[in-house]
């Protein structure tokens, strides 16, 4: 059904809850699985509090964020293809799906404001604009249930 999925990733409580909920979704349709974490730009400049953050701090700390995704779906039996990627998010991850041929893409659910609600989200933007499925992860998985998703150790014959 969903054979290649990307899971887009920014390490938030909700982009976690993304990542789990996919990577269930995943495991029972034994799918390929991709990794994105997207640095915005617009987040490193913020004009209006006269700070602007170096793109290479947001980028090493994206970096870090995409390798604890990566080792979180390693250590679920996954080999997953991680990306990092400087952009607008939604047009980054649109992006992305398309080049893959996704099938299925997981994003969470952040909620905003009524101005942010006005422009629209991310996942209401990849509807529009992606033929595959999207899914705007909501669903609390817990640690003890996530752990459950872990491959069986393998006994060894001796």
């Amino acid at each position: 059904m969903y054979k290649k999925v990307l899971l887009a990733y920014d390490g938030s409580v909700e982009g976690r809850r993304a990542l789990r909920e996919g990577a269930k979704l995943a495991q029972l349709c034994r799918s390929e699985v991709f990794l994105l974490a997207v640095v915005e730009v617009s987040s490193i400049m913020t004009p209006e509090a006269g700070l602007t953050i170096p793109i290479e701090l947001q980028t090493e700390d994206y970096k870090a964020i995409l390798n604890e995704g990566t080792e979180r779906l390693k250590a679920l039996g996954f080999s997953p293809t991680a990306r990092l990627e400087v952009g607008d998010a939604g047009q980054k991850i649109a992006e992305v799906a398309e080049e893959i041929g996704a099938h299925l893409v997981v994003v969470g659910h952040r909620p905003q404001g009524a101005l942010a609600r006005w422009f629209g989200s991310i996942g209401s933007y990849l509807v529009k604009r992606l033929r595959c499925s999207v899914l705007v992860a909501q669903t609390e998985i817990s640690d003890a249930e996530f752990e459950r998703l872990k491959p069986a150790e393998t006994a060894t014959l001796g």
